[in-house]
């Protein structure tokens, strides 16, 4: 899974826009003041975690970016 489709996934479960943030795919607006995201943070790895008060606090670090969908998937479903 990529995260394109893991946007997809996310949609066809009912969730609501404002609870995640998949970087480049799906990024609400306005901003939702708390939300579990998913980015890039170079180097091949992919970063989960939430978004609290202005402040992203990660979770998880994955170099695989199906392992990193499966665990966003995995928080919000």
């Amino acid at each position: 899974m990529d995260v394109r489709e893991a946007a997809v996934a996310l949609r066809a479960a009912g969730i609501a826009d404002g609870y995640y943030w998949i970087d480049g795919v799906h990024e609400p607006s306005p901003t939702p003041p708390d939300f579990v995201y998913l980015r890039g943070v170079g180097g091949g790895e992919w970063e989960v975690g939430t978004y609290e008060r202005g402040v992203h606090r990660p979770l998880t670090r994955h170099v695989d970016e199906a392992a990193a969908c499966a665990h966003l998937l995995r928080q919000l479903i």
